[in-house]
């Protein structure tokens, strides 16, 4: 079974599949190392990691070689966030995703908000968008790579249970394996969007929605740590950073019990 292959059927166990988020190829290693069976990039801690602002700041092709190196030293499966797909146009749109696919990347993450604006892609061109994806992939053999088709309702609408529902059921007629929805954290709203669409439900990790058990209880099949592992990670090389300059003293460094190396 290859990456592709073994992902997908990843959504569909009884577990939830508990997925934490990487920005760099060393994290990508411990990650595995820590003992998740997969793996994703955070394009905010991506971004971060490389000098960049969120928001598909950096080439396409800076990302392909940082995913390429990640490929390499993973034996998990690895899915990428593409945000917008890094193009304008459905065809090179497609192209770039199979480019990931040819690399070993076992799925996306693709989102309907536009880049310049507070707006989101009219639905029926998210639509197509995702169909010519798709038919890409399909066409070159990838017929198991995972499309994650991300909704942005709950970061751009007031009321945004209905549109959510009404544009996860239209992307998976397209062609989406599954649905993510950033933001949503209401037990009552999850039920029902689990309930509307025959395609795994991905949540993204908040304040106050943790717990991957009550998740999967939910019918949540995709928990995604997003980027509070990165900021967490920045946040405590700043806190040594300090520590030790304040303190004029590098004890405190040796105060994490060992790291284990990952290096291969």
């Amino acid at each position: 079974m290859n990456n592709q292959t073994s992902f997908k059927s990843m959504h569909q166990q009884a577990e939830l599949l508990f997925l934490p988020n990487v920005w760099d190829v060393i994290s990508a290693m411990v990650l595995e190392q820590a003992g998740f069976k997969a793996v994703g990039t955070t394009s905010w801690g991506v971004a971060n990691a490389l000098g960049y602002k969120d928001g598909e700041n950096i080439e396409f092709s800076e990302l392909l070689t940082l995913v390429g190196k990640m490929v390499a030293v993973l034996s998990i499966p690895l899915t990428v966030d593409i945000e917008s797909g890094y193009a304008e146009s459905s065809n090179a749109i497609a192209e770039n995703t199979l480019k990931m696919a040819d690399l070993g990347v076992a799925g996306i993450n693709f989102e309907d908000s536009l880049k310049n604006t507070k707006a989101m892609v009219d639905k029926q061109t998210q639509c197509g968008l995702i169909e010519a994806i798709r038919n890409k992939l399909d066409s070159h053999g990838h017929t198991d790579f995972f499309i994650n088709a991300r909704t942005d309702t709950y970061f751009q609408l007031k009321d945004p249970l209905t549109e959510t529902i009404n544009r996860a059921v239209d992307y998976v007629q397209s062609g989406a394996s599954g649905i993510f929805v950033p933001g949503l954290s209401q037990a009552d709203e999850i039920k029902q969007i689990v309930a509307a669409i025959d395609a795994p439900l991905n949540v993204m990790s908040l304040s106050g929605m943790t717990d991957v058990g009550e998740l999967n209880k939910l019918g949540v099949k995709r928990f995604s740590v997003g980027n509070a592992l990165s900021d967490a990670t920045t946040a405590f090389i700043e806190q040594q950073a300090r520590q030790i300059l304040e303190q004029q003293n590098t004890a405190s460094l040796y105060d994490h019990g060992g790291v284990t190396t990952v290096f291969r």
